[in-house]
C-alpha cells in the first residue's frame, strides 16, 4: 500500500469515526459530543479532493454511514423518529453542498504544507461558515416543506422557532473544522521538522 493510499484511508477512517462518535446527539450533553456531521462532510471535501474518484466513493460511504446511524438510533436505541420523513432525503444535497464547499476551498488553497497563508485560512473559515449556514437554512426549509409535520404552522412562525438554533448549529461545525485544520497543520510541521532532522543527521 502506497503512502497516498494510507493517508486516504486514515482520513476516511477518522472522518467516519468522528461522525459515528457524535451523530447520536445534535447539541451534545454532559457525556456526549455535539454532532460533527456538517464538519465531517466539509472536511471530506477539503481533505480528499486530491483523490479524484475515490473522493466520491468516500462521500457515498459517509452518506450511507449517516443513514445507518440514524436507522440504528431510531429503530434500536429508541431515539425519536420525528425527523424520519420524506424530507430526510434532502440531507444528501445538504451534505453534498458542504462537500463541494470544502472541495472549492481545497482547489483554491491546497493544504500541501503548513505554510497555508492567513488569507487562505480566512477564506476557508468564511466558506465553512457560509456552507454551514446554507446547510442550516436548506435542511430546515426542506423539512418544513416536505416533512408533513407543519400543516398548521406558517413559514414565518417556523423560521422564528428554528432561528434560535442557528448559532449553536453553525458554531459546533466551525469548531470541529478549526480543530481539524489545526491538527493537520501541526502534523505537517512535525513531519517537516522530522524530515529536516533526518537530513541533517546524515
Amino acid at each position: 500500500m502506497t503512502n497516498t493510499q494510507t493517508k486516504f484511508g486514515a482520513i476516511c477512517l477518522l472522518l467516519a469515526a468522528l461522525m459515528a462518535a457524535t451523530r447520536f446527539n445534535h447539541f451534545g450533553s454532559a457525556v456526549a459530543l455535539p454532532d460533527a456531521s456538517l464538519a465531517v462532510f466539509f472536511l471530506g471535501g477539503l481533505l480528499l479532493t486530491g483523490y479524484r474518484r475515490a473522493s466520491f466513493a468516500a462521500f457515498s460511504v459517509l452518506i450511507i454511514e449517516a443513514g445507518v446511524i440514524d436507522y440504528y438510533a431510531t429503530s434500536v436505541q429508541g431515539v425519536s423518529d420525528w425527523c424520519m420523513t420524506p424530507a430526510y432525503w434532502f440531507l444528501i444535497p445538504t451534505y453534498g453542498s458542504l462537500w463541494l464547499a470544502g472541495r472549492w476551498v481545497a482547489l483554491r488553497n491546497p493544504m500541501k504544507d503548513s505554510s497555508m497563508e492567513s488569507k487562505g485560512l480566512i477564506e476557508m473559515g468564511l466558506t465553512a461558515w457560509a456552507a454551514s449556514s446554507f446547510a442550516f437554512v436548506f435542511s430546515n426549509a426542506t423539512f418544513y416543506l416536505f416533512s408533513g409535520r407543519f400543516a398548521e404552522m406558517n413559514m414565518v412562525e417556523y423560521a422564528s422557532r428554528v432561528a434560535s438554533y442557528y448559532v449553536t448549529y453553525v458554531s459546533f461545525a466551525m469548531l470541529y473544522v478549526g480543530c481539524a485544520v489545526a491538527i493537520q497543520m501541526i502534523i505537517e510541521i512535525v513531519g517537516k521538522y522530522s524530515a529536516c532532522s533526518q537530513l541533517k543527521s546524515h
